[in-house]
């Protein structure tokens, strides 16, 4: 009896040990929403490209994880993690106090401010200029809740939309007066459209961009901001960088 037990007691440790492996090796799924250039974007070959995919790629070689990136609509994208369809989110997701009560984030990877796009004739110098005039935002962003907090929630001239291509698309063709969001993907959007401008409210606040991941994930939280510390040190993050934005990072 002794020595059936021992061998079950040894049968069952081996499983542990071996799941226990398989659950440190197994493969993470990254949501990304794939409509926000230059951060990530579907390329002609229809792969997803861009500065936050490459920035956790970098991350997920430096740590030695294996990693899946999966196009996941921004509107949806933290239900997906709160569900366990994803493990962590990397797509332009702005730290703040209201977030990090849900959500962990590691230190910011990317410095922004809102931008502000409008027609090449709009007299339009600042945030307060929109008050009666129509805005597109992308909804659940940043700038939703900029907009909410300006000009009231319920707001009829607060348009909201899935993705910044819509609100961009939405303005071009004259349905709002103007369209916010995030500097970096406001202004490659506004570069690929000569009728339209942006416009730079100095009152906005710096902003961080960081990667999220469960509340009380704490092991891989641990691994990102690890890792996200380790592409800073060696120059990775740097060449990312410069590949994206043709300029040298804001040091935070």
């Amino acid at each position: 009896m002794n020595i059936l037990r021992r061998a079950l007691a040894l049968g069952l440790a081996a499983t542990t040990i071996a799941f226990g492996v398989h659950a440190q090796n197994r493969e993470l799924t990254v949501g990304s929403s794939a409509t926000y250039a230059p951060f990530a974007f579907e390329n002609k070959d229809k792969q997803i490209v861009g500065f936050d995919i490459d920035i956790i790629n970098a991350i997920a070689r430096q740590q030695g994880l294996k990693i899946k990136i999966v196009n996941t609509p921004f509107t949806g994208i933290f239900g997906a993690l709160n569900n366990g369809d994803i493990d962590l989110v990397i797509s332009g997701v702005t730290i703040n106090d209201k977030r990090k009560q849900s959500y962990d984030f590691t230190p910011p990877y990317f410095a922004a401010r809102q931008l502000i796009a409008v027609p090449k004739n709009s007299k339009v110098s600042s945030l307060k200029d929109l008050t009666g005039k129509k805005i597109a935002v992308v909804s659940a962003s940043t700038a939703d809740d900029i907009a909410s907090r300006e000009f009231g929630k319920t707001s009829p001239d607060i348009r909201r939309f899935e993705s910044t291509p819509l609100i961009i698309s939405e303005l071009a063709g004259g349905g709002v007066d103007a369209a916010m969001g995030d500097n970096g993907v406001i202004a490659y959007r506004v570069a690929q459209n000569p009728e339209l401008k942006t416009v730079d409210d100095k009152s906005f606040p710096e902003e961080g961009f960081g990667i999220v991941v469960k509340k009380g994930d704490k092991a891989l939280l641990d691994k990102l901001s690890a890792g996200l510390a380790a592409i800073r040190a060696d120059g990775s993050y740097d060449t990312i960088y410069k590949k994206w934005f043709n300029k040298d990072p804001i040091v935070r």
